[in-house]
């Protein structure tokens, strides 16, 4: 499994390059990993409860909507990651990009395309500091990812009355929505597809 989430092989897997500019409102993430105690492992982020937010509380990566100012989706990317949690990627290792998405609050009529970069960084974890829109940083290890004991039906009150697959981590953190369909897009290119209903 390790030598699936080397930078060498995930350079190989995934896709290169910027993405093309879409039509349309869109935004970028960042899925950073490096290796840890427990062998690969990736950060994740717990967004800030607040009321009237459709993402609050939810575990997600660094990232946000783009601006006038950035010049491609990789350069929002990098700018959301550091106003977010302070941790400067213009020097990691970009080993490539998963699929856009289509995004948006659910339940709502509201849509974004979201391109999801991947980033390699080596040596100790960075410090981080959390803006107001962060309320924890989670370095979860692939290994929790791919244990099919952690998959969960995720019930969500918001969107009525169904369950949608997800993932539970460091406690009652649930991975599920957009950031889990970039988790099985990422896992599916590095050839170990996770079980867990998509």
């Amino acid at each position: 499994m390790e030598d699936l989430f080397s930078p060498d092989y995930l350079e190989k897997v995934l896709l290169s390059g910027v993405a093309q500019s879409t039509q349309g409102p869109s935004a970028a993430v960042a899925a950073v990993v490096r290796n840890g105690q427990l062998g690969t492992e990736i950060l994740f982020i717990e967004r800030s409860t607040k009321e009237g937010d459709p993402w609050s509380g939810q575990m997600a990566f660094p990232g946000g909507r783009a601006s006038d100012e950035d010049e491609n989706s990789l350069a929002t990317a990098i700018r959301e990651t550091m106003e977010e949690v302070a941790v400067d990627l213009t020097g990691s290792r970009l080993v490539g990009r998963l699929s856009d998405l289509e995004g948006g609050p659910r339940g709502t009529r509201q849509r974004l395309t979201v391109t999801p970069y991947v980033f390699w960084i080596s040596g100790p974890r960075p410090k981080v500091h959390l803006n107001h829109e962060v309320a924890e940083v989670v370095w979860v290890p692939i290994s929790d990812l791919v244990e099919s004991s952690r998959y969960i039906e995720y019930p969500y009150p918001p969107l009525g009355r169904d369950s949608w697959p997800g993932i539970t981590v460091e406690g009652e953190r649930v991975i599920w929505g957009l950031t889990l369909r970039m988790l099985v897009d990422l896992f599916r290119r590095v050839g170990q597809p996770l079980t867990i209903r998509s």
